[in-house]
């Protein structure tokens, strides 16, 4: 049983990778020139990621410290597959603009979920329930929208629904959204250290 809701938990959001809606993602660093001209003089310009900066955590008990590891290696080993998922979206829903029909984009849909299912069945069968939860809230910060809105829109609502319970069953939902400013905020801060490689 255990394996099973590994299974589940992990494979779900694979399902979803190829499904997600189209994310518009700006880069504001091509906008800005390399170089400007000021008083008659050439400045070269340069444009870095947003930091943040926060106080060093303090534990009060070792339980407190565990359960942050336990959140940093949980994190570490979902986000990469969550950005995964955004570029294999913005990627798939491109190429169905150059498709000439339903079937056609249904066809294409089918089989990039059963590739999907091919490659990633290995890693996602070693996702703890509780990374496999993650992940979908991950899914829900990069690409705007919770999981059963994207099922929803690309496989109904008949379909949607019933991915939904199916992952209710094991504790998760397909309905969780991401929360960064209140339920998830000690996620997103370890989301924002992983990314800029502080942690």
């Amino acid at each position: 049983m255990n394996r099973r809701l590994h299974i589940i938990a992990g494979l779900l959001p694979v399902f979803l990778s190829s499904l997600c809606a189209h994310a518009q993602t700006v880069d504001f660093r091509e906008s800005i020139p390399s170089a400007v001209l000021m008083d008659n003089d050439t400045v070269k310009t340069l444009m870095f990621n947003d930091m943040y900066i926060y106080p060093r955590r303090e534990f009060t008990s070792k339980k407190q410290e565990k359960a942050y590891s336990k959140l940093v290696r949980d994190v570490k080993k979902t986000l990469p597959y969550a950005k995964l998922i955004r570029a294999m979206l913005v990627e798939t829903y491109e190429y169905l603009q150059t498709l000439p029909d339903d079937k056609a984009r249904e066809a294409h849909l089918k089989r990039i979920e059963t590739e999907l299912f091919e490659e990633y069945k290995p890693v996602m069968k070693k996702m703890t329930l509780t990374q496999g939860k993650l992940l979908i809230k991950l899914i829900d910060r990069e690409c705007n929208q919770n999981s059963y809105t994207i099922l929803k829109a690309f496989l109904g609502p008949l379909r949607a629904g019933f991915w939904n319970i199916f992952a209710v069953m094991f504790g998760a939902s397909l309905k969780s959204n991401y929360d960064p400013t209140g339920k998830d905020a000690a996620t997103e801060q370890v989301v924002q250290l992983v990314e800029m490689e502080l942690i």
